[in-house]
């Protein structure tokens, strides 16, 4: 079976994606309200209750919001690190279905062997996660990567690494220079925090990193997410994607709309 990954939104206001590896089906961040998600799950033939887990990157409420409502599920497994968990769960009344793990390990989850390594942004303990599924040369369980690196203020050695093998890669794309500059609904503290190290990646600085990472690493799909809906716009990231796309002919491209109320950006393996 071929996999199936399909991002259900992406943008400041919530994050969350939908990975069916053909034995498993996981949510990878809940930055939706439960039944948000639950209706997203639905359009694509799915709900929470044909989930088997939900991989969470960090507490901040655009990655976890919905949390609380997928719990009811009391069976899911929610996989976090200690502090992320932590934080969530302070939150909540009831305890949830945790299972931990430490970040910079690698672990499996039933047929899905999961890497994490730690971002840099200004939550807890934020990761990324590389997911790795299926058997090389296998028709019925073929391979496949995925990398979903989101909510970061720069690119570490490490980071760049880790990426380097994955056939799919999501990597947010947040903000515009100038229209961050000029933009009047933010004070000058939240604009620091957004282009500093612990913050988020401008549209230069993505750009500029996969004009030389793709070069050396197995990437064929690239979803560009988690764009500000005030701070960006999708014509500046398509311009940028075309750039990419003249030098990597092979490179399939996806730009996540934030301004659409309900978008779902699709991949096959």
């Amino acid at each position: 079976m071929v996999a199936d990954f399909k991002i259900l939104g992406s943008s400041s206001s919530g994050n969350s994606a939908f990975l069916n590896t053909g034995h498993s089906k996981i949510l990878i961040d809940a930055g939706f309200s439960g039944k948000q998600i639950n209706e997203r799950l639905n359009a694509i033939g799915e709900s929470i209750d044909t989930l088997d887990g939900v991989f969470l990157t960090h507490e901040h409420s655009d990655h976890s919001q919905g949390v609380r409502g997928i719990s009811k599920r009391y069976d899911l497994p929610i996989f976090a690190n200690r502090d992320t968990a932590d934080a969530i769960q302070a939150k909540l009344k009831k305890n949830i279905n945790w299972k931990i793990f430490q970040t910079g390990t690698d672990f499996t989850f039933r047929d899905i062997k999961i890497r994490s390594y730690s971002l840099p942004h200004d939550a807890y303990d934020p990761v990324g996660f590389n997911f790795y599924w299926g058997e090389p040369n296998d028709l019925f369980s073929k391979e496949g990567s995925l990398a979903w690196v989101t909510d970061l203020g720069y690119i570490p050695e490490h980071v760049k690494m880790h990426i380097q093998d994955v056939q799919t890669l999501v990597i947010e794309s947040n903000f515009e220079e100038r229209l961050l500059k000029e933009d009047t609904k933010r004070p000058l503290s939240i604009k620091q925090r957004i282009r500093g190290r612990h913050g988020h990646l401008s549209n230069e600085t993505t750009l500029e990193f996969l004009n030389e990472a793709i070069a050396n690493s197995k990437i064929e799909c690239l979803h560009i997410a988690h764009l500000s809906k005030d701070c960006n716009n999708v014509d500046l990231v398509l311009k940028n994607s075309q750039k990419l796309k003249e030098k990597y002919t092979h490179l399939e491209i996806h730009v996540v709309d934030p301004n659409l109320e309900f978008t779902l950006t699709s991949g096959n393996f």
